[in-house]
């Protein structure tokens, strides 16, 4: 009688092993922990007071003093670069917050529910999609006025739909499962069913649909605070500050080209985030 030996995959072997099938992720996880660590940090790493004014050395060019020059009223690039992931990931965390629990709690009532009350929801759903989101968005912080709360509010009440539909998506699969008939007679209904068998299954979907969204949000909120509608001045904000370098773009670049450049960085990390994640947690990429 033989016996066999299984060699059962070491957690830190499938972990190298994941890294080396998906450097997408790696990079844009490293490129995030950045930015938490600037927002974090930034008044340790920052070189200057951001809204300290020096009209004297306005619109200076990048130099050993101003690692990226100085804006329209001689303050530091740099340090309002540095400053402006303040408000942008506190933007993007407070849409999330709101968008993620209840775009799902939508989708998983409908696809469990059925009937009427699918139709209801699902209509809803397709009316809010049916609107152009900024324009939808813009309107709304138009209403409420500008400022941190209201701008995440708005962005948040546009962009829920997407997580309804796809977990109704994913709930309408699972309701006919095995998996829920065992749940079931077991005695387990309602809220319990909801958020302790369906949920779980849905959150892997969710996160990388969260994931990459979090660049167009960043864009969404760059758009709020170029037109105005954003963080309220002097706060660092990068639309508002690529908003007053476009004003001087062809003479003076770099006062738009800095906070360009954070937006694009932003977005690049997110999608490759996102992208990194969905081939971590899709089955089919294994």
């Amino acid at each position: 009688m033989t016996t066999e030996i299984v060699n059962l995959p070491v957690p830190r072997l499938v972990w190298r092993k994941r890294l080396r099938r998906s450097p997408a992720a790696t990079l844009g996880a490293a490129a995030l922990i950045l930015l938490l660590l600037l927002a974090a940090f930034a008044p340790w790493l920052a070189p200057y007071d951001p809204n300290l004014q020096h009209i004297e050395i306005r619109l200076a060019p990048p130099s050993h003093a101003h690692w990226l020059g100085t804006d329209g009223f001689g303050r530091d690039l740099a340090a309002r670069v540095i400053y402006g992931t303040r408000p942008t990931l506190l933007l993007v965390s407070l849409v999330l917050l709101f968008t993620v629990p209840f775009g799902l709690t939508v989708g998983m009532v409908a696809g469990l529910g059925g009937g009427w009350a699918e139709r209801i929801l699902m209509r809803l759903t397709d009316m809010v999609l049916a609107l152009p989101s900024l324009v939808l968005a813009l309107a709304m912080v138009a209403v409420l006025g500008p400022g941190l709360f209201n701008g995440a509010l708005a962005l948040a009440l546009t962009a829920w739909p997407a997580y309804a539909r796809l977990a109704r998506a994913e709930t309408q699969l699972l309701r006919r499962s095995d998996y829920l008939a065992a749940a079931r007679m077991h005695g387990i209904y309602g809220v319990r069913l909801v958020f302790g068998h369906v949920l779980p299954m849905c959150l892997p979907t969710a996160v990388v649909r969260a994931a990459l969204d979090m660049g167009g949000m960043i864009l969404a909120i760059a758009g709020l605070g170029f037109l105005g509608m954003g963080v309220p001045p002097p706060t660092a904000e990068w639309g508002a500050m690529v908003a007053e370098g476009g004003k001087v773009i062809f003479d003076q670049w770099w006062v738009a080209a800095a906070p360009g450049g954070a937006i694009v960085l932003a977005c690049l990390a997110f999608n490759l985030l996102g992208d990194g994640l969905r081939d971590w947690l899709d089955p089919r990429h294994d």
